[in-house]
């Protein structure tokens, strides 16, 4: 070719082949360094999930030592769990006191074993704790409130829980008071079946984290289960758990205790003459807080503040973790094995399977709190639909009353009964909630409500703090108040409260769809004052009063976006394209993801032409 001989040719060629592979060696030597890299932030994900999971355990335990005895003082009236809408707003109450539906639920047990509380008066509880257990992933949603996307996808994932429990409990509530359907139900499978006392559940995820927690901080649970239960001396009785083994001595071998066990009999009041055995403290607990001359309520303080900040801290670092591990090819694969349906004509399996994985997942970590609020982050990323969180999340519903069946297979024999037949109510309870809200694609109305919250709680950031006290603390107290001054107050003041919320349900959905066959004054709620139609002014006042969760400028004035605007209705395909290539500027995992709405106006502001900004 380069007219020379073959030798010649190929010495003159010899230079640019021995150049070649330089570039090709930086590119192996990079993609090794970058595998590399990858691969040691797997092992730095499951720490920092370690921790994660520790910090929800310290923080349930700080919830019980800051409310646990005036949860227990709520159970005592039982009076009011008669009550099935006080007993509902009890179980809400409780279960947020002390962050863990496990402890409300044993108290429960306790109080039906013993006779203090029938089992039809206990099921509004249960479905309280069903509740009040779904704030927990609602608040780690909240630690993502700095980006505006992620925080609007994380919070509509934790609270699409919030969502199916509470209208699951708006049918199922009348309907138990008025047939006590799950109670027949879980008595004629106990009568049924000769049940024995069995082990209890493997607890798989406890034998990993505790002996982290337990260096923390150790609680005695029989103080709030005997407060319940009327148990006057329980009440002087610290949370903080000082011992952790004791053992019965006789008097001949009191002679050879040693010092500290001594000094803690010698608290004792001991009967005179003494009896023949005595329950004496052997081993001291060795976690933080064993040896503290400090109230339960300062302990609760400080593992609060303390679990928050590790919570937080966490959850950010998992965050930004799963984004640099999620990007590009990776995020497309995972999301779409994860967000795609089976092929035709299986696809309406797919919900169904990953039911029995969020299912399978609970039992596994033994707490559907864990396996929830691991969820929320991955929601908030994108790397799992909405749609796809919701059959997990109800899974999870299933397999937390799996764990707690198994749990009360190891009561002992006079409980047995008692137990497993409150399992089975809320076993069934979740079973009737899955057959009405999913099984039909229109019935899933809980993914429309969550997108709702999201979206609204994205454009306004204390709309989550508000949602938090209203649905948790507030409601639930004001309707226990009314409920403890008699059904005639309670009525009263709920009847016309529901008429209203119904009417105004109806005139939104009517507005909506059919707006024509309203009067001319009700097609919009344009003749109300502002600060009733709007969160604007109220939005204006918090942001004054605070300097913060300001929704800036992009969601300004409701009147003062289409001033400098030109409106124009674009192709809805188009829109679409749009979308989704502005939001994978900055997440590549989205797209494939499709959040826009057919047939919407979009607004482009001026001047804002050559910024990587999403169109109104």
């Amino acid at each position: 070719v380069c007219g020379l001989p073959v030798s010649l040719h190929n010495s003159c060629h010899s230079p640019s082949t021995s150049e070649k592979p330089k570039p090709d060696m930086e590119l192996s030597t990079n993609r090794v360094r970058e595998l590399f890299i990858n691969c040691s932030k797997i092992p730095l994900l499951l720490l920092l999930l370690f921790f994660f999971v520790c910090s929800l355990d310290t923080l349930s335990s700080a919830f019980q030592l800051a409310g646990g005895k005036v949860a227990g003082d709520i159970f005592k009236d039982n009076a009011v769990l008669s009550n099935p809408v006080a007993g509902l707003v009890v179980g809400i109450l409780v279960t947020v006191l002390v962050q863990s539906s496990s402890t409300s639920t044993s108290i429960i047990v306790s109080l039906v074993s013993s006779g203090l509380l029938e089992v039809r008066s206990a099921v509004p509880i249960i479905m309280g704790t069903n509740i009040g257990t779904s704030v927990t992933n609602t608040i780690v949603a909240m630690m993502q409130a700095g980006e505006r996307n992620d925080f609007k996808r994380a919070f509509a994932g934790a609270t699409i829980h919030d969502c199916f429990n509470w209208l699951s409990v708006l049918v199922l509530l009348p309907m138990e008071v008025a047939t006590g359907l799950m109670t027949h139900l879980a008595h004629i499978v106990v009568t049924s079946f000769n049940i024995q006392t069995g082990e209890d559940a493997p607890e798989l995820l406890k034998v990993i984290t505790e002996p982290v927690t337990k260096l923390i901080i150790q609680l005695d649970r029989q103080v709030i289960t005997g407060i319940a239960m009327g148990d006057e001396r329980m009440r002087n009785r610290s949370l903080v758990k000082k011992w952790c083994h004791t053992g019965l001595v006789t008097v001949q071998t009191l002679n050879t205790i040693n010092v500290s066990t001594l000094s803690s009999l010698s608290s004792l009041s001991l009967p005179d003459p003494l009896p023949h055995h005595i329950t004496v403290n052997i081993q001291k607990c060795r976690h933080l807080f064993a040896d503290a001359h400090l109230s339960d309520l300062t302990v609760g303080l400080i593992l609060l503040a303390g679990s928050l900040a590790l919570l937080c801290t966490c959850l950010v670092l998992l965050v930004k973790l799963l984004n640099s591990l999620l990007q590009g090819q990776v995020a497309k694969v995972i999301q779409k094995v994860i967000n795609t349906d089976l092929p035709y004509p299986f696809g309406w399996l797919a919900g169904y399977l990953a039911m029995f994985v969020g299912a399978g997942m609970t039992f596994v970590v033994q707490s559907s709190s864990v396996f929830t609020s691991a969820l929320t982050p991955l929601i908030g990323i994108g790397v799992i639909s909405l749609e796809r969180a919701y059959p997990l999340t109800l899974g999870s519903n299933i397999g937390t009353t799996t764990t707690a069946l198994l749990a009360a297979l190891a009561s002992p024999g006079d409980k047995l009964a008692a137990a497993i037949q409150i399992a089975l109510c809320h076993f069934f309870f979740n079973i009737l909630g899955i057959l009405l809200w999913y099984p039909i694609p229109v019935t899933r109305v809980p993914i429309r409500m969550a997108r709702a919250l999201g979206e609204r709680t994205a454009k306004y950031r204390w709309f989550a703090v508000l949602y938090l006290l209203v649905c948790f603390l507030l409601l639930p107290s004001l309707v226990l108040g009314l409920s403890l001054a008699g059904w005639r107050v309670m009525v009263g003041v709920g009847a016309p409260f529901v008429g209203v919320t119904v009417f105004i349900a109806l005139v939104n959905l009517m507005q909506a769809h059919s707006p024509g066959h309203l009067p001319a004054r009700l097609q919009s709620w344009d003749f109300l004052p502002r600060w009733m139609r709007s969160l604007k002014p109220l939005d204006r006042v918090i942001t004054k009063a605070t300097g913060c969760c300001s929704t800036g400028q992009a969601s300004g004035d409701d009147q003062a976006a289409p001033i400098n605007a030109v409106t124009t209705h674009v192709d809805p395909k188009i829109a679409s394209a749009e979308r989704k290539a502005d939001l994978a500027y900055d997440h590549p995992v989205f797209e494939f993801l499709d959040e826009t709405k057919s047939g919407v106006p979009v607004f482009k502001l001026k001047g804002l032409e050559r910024c990587n900004s999403t169109p109104l």
